[in-house]
């Protein structure tokens, strides 16, 4: 699947530059020039991550070892394409999903995060979530666990707590926390489980398990568990109904007037 997927992104490229020369050198750099997703996504989000103290040589680096280590990171990083394409009204190809959907980068700078802090290198996995949360504006700790499939809309002021489980195929909006509840140590964020989809500006809070194909309504906040196949709304949320789609994650309707009761 992802030398499907890499195909297809340098088709895509050489179709931009044709339409539009005056991205080519930029489509080239990240593109065209590389021979592989991984070179290339190491590329640009080395780029997008570097600063004045950390050259992007360095965070290169750090990414070419993750993908070399671990090839599962790149294989998920695949999936998430996949996902924003099928997920994305606005979106209708994959090369912008790379270049452009910070939700998408963001979502792949946590993975070489949680890679070094898997690995014993915390001080440096801690940067670097330092560093999504400048460029990006998402804020996930590194020892958060995000399987594949993920889709992260828009992501603007995304928190995501330390021990924070999401499984695959979920979808996230903009403004949404998954948090603790106060100070307390240990076990206290949430458990994300398939299919869920959690709308714009909701509050999942506590160590609470949103069960499969789970949808939250935009706004609600969330403080204990909510059944598989189950609608929440409201402060504190209440369950409503259930949603039309068994994957609410796959068709991104945070309608929830039409759930059945």
């Amino acid at each position: 699947m992802t030398t499907d997927i890499w195909q297809q992104l340098h088709k895509e490229a050489q179709q931009v530059i044709k339409r539009e020369p005056l991205l080519a050198s930029y489509v080239y750099a990240c593109v065209l020039n590389h021979d592989s997703l991984e070179s290339s996504l190491s590329f640009i989000l080395a780029n997008k991550l570097s600063d004045d103290v950390m050259p992007a040589i360095s965070v290169r680096e750090l990414f070419e070892i993750a993908f070399k280590s671990s090839p599962e990171i790149i294989e998920h990083a695949a999936c998430d394409i996949i996902a924003v394409y099928e997920r994305d009204a606005a979106t209708c190809s994959f090369l912008p999903v790379i270049l452009y959907l910070k939700g998408y980068q963001a979502i792949q700078v946590h993975r070489l995060a949680h890679y070094l802090w898997q690995n014993g290198r915390k001080e440096l996995a801690m940067f670097i979530q330092s560093r999504n949360a400048q460029v990006f504006g998402v804020d996930i700790h590194p020892a958060c666990v995000i399987g594949r499939g993920i889709m992260l809309d828009h992501a603007t002021g995304i928190v995501i707590g330390e021990t924070t489980v999401i499984e695959d195929n979920v979808s996230i909006l903009q403004q949404v926390t998954l948090g603790g509840t106060g100070n307390e140590q240990g076990n206290r964020h949430p458990k994300i489980k398939s299919g869920v989809l959690i709308a714009a500006g909701a509050k999942v809070l506590g160590n609470i398990i949103i069960g499969e194909g789970a949808k939250i309504g935009a706004g609600s906040v969330v403080l204990a568990d909510v059944a598989p196949h189950t609608t929440v709304v409201g402060i504190p949320a209440k369950p409503l109904g259930k949603p039309i789609s068994e994957a609410p994650a796959e068709t991104m309707n945070q309608n929830f007037l039409d759930d059945s009761v």
